[in-house]
């Protein structure tokens, strides 16, 4: 089974980029995010026509987050973060495919920081924190994968001093994340590369993409169950490249 993240960045704008991907990449389980459509607006016939069956929950002009799987529907297990009634904001939904659970998220960007905005962000990092012990606890296969807005390391970043003090990479966001692989979930990507500078995230300005001035916000997080059927992992970079491109590159795993 290959699982993959890609934050689309409008999956409308980018709906002959995501759709090219798909034929390429050919993965089982994507997790989208960014959808930045009404929930009536989201390109289900075009999806379908793809070969995947989907549930999103879409949000008008910003957020929004999907899952899609090929040949069959996502089972719905959640929609929406538990913790906090009254956070409208569609980041987070989650599904069953095929005996493995999906979570699919976007995590606030959090800046600027310190302020109100970030402190939404560490609240929410906290629910997630929360759920994730109650999936953790039932002792099944789940992925949570999304865009996380964070960077866990040095390695994660082309130039770690200039964002010492950046929402992605504050010591605050950085301890929240570590603190989820240390209660067992596994850092996908960076367990089969670690010691690789493997980016998913390229800005439009200042030339990232030509430099390679990157980061690495996507991640997919493996439960125990889950994590020794790990085969692969890794970055589809070229993605970013490509015309009317998002600035984020899918980030994927493949599990025996």
């Amino acid at each position: 089974m290959k699982i993959a993240t890609f934050n689309v960045n409008g999956v409308n704008g980018r709906l002959p980029v995501l759709l090219r991907w798909l034929a390429a990449a050919q993965p089982d389980v994507v997790c989208l995010q960014e959808l930045k459509a009404a929930q009536e607006k989201f390109p289900k016939a075009a999806i379908e026509a793809a070969g995947y069956g989907a549930i999103w929950q879409g949000q008008k002009s910003w957020n929004g987050v999907a899952i899609l799987a090929r040949g069959r529907d996502p089972v719905e297990t959640a929609l929406g973060l538990p913790g906090d009634p009254d956070d409208l904001h569609s980041r987070y939904i989650e599904a069953a495919v095929e005996g493995v659970l999906v979570g699919c998220l976007y995590l606030p960007n959090g800046n600027p920081a310190p302020g109100p905005r970030f402190d939404y962000k560490l609240r929410w990092f906290a629910r997630l924190a929360a759920h994730a012990a109650e999936l953790m606890a039932l002792d099944i296969p789940v992925v949570l994968a999304g865009d996380y807005n964070v960077m866990p390391t040095d390695l994660d970043v082309y130039k770690p001093e200039r964002w010492v003090d950046d929402a992605l990479f504050r010591p605050e966001v950085r301890a929240a994340f570590h603190a989820l692989v240390a209660a067992g979930w596994v850092d996908a990507v960076r367990s089969l590369h670690p010691g690789e500078r493997l980016y998913t995230f390229w800005d439009y300005f200042r030339n990232a993409w030509g430099r390679n001035a990157g980061l690495r916000l996507d991640h997919l997080l493996l439960s125990p169950p889950v994590a020794p059927r790990l085969t692969a992992a890794g970055v589809d970079r070229d993605v970013r490249g490509w015309e009317k491109a998002s600035d984020h590159a899918p980030a994927w795993i493949t599990l025996s």
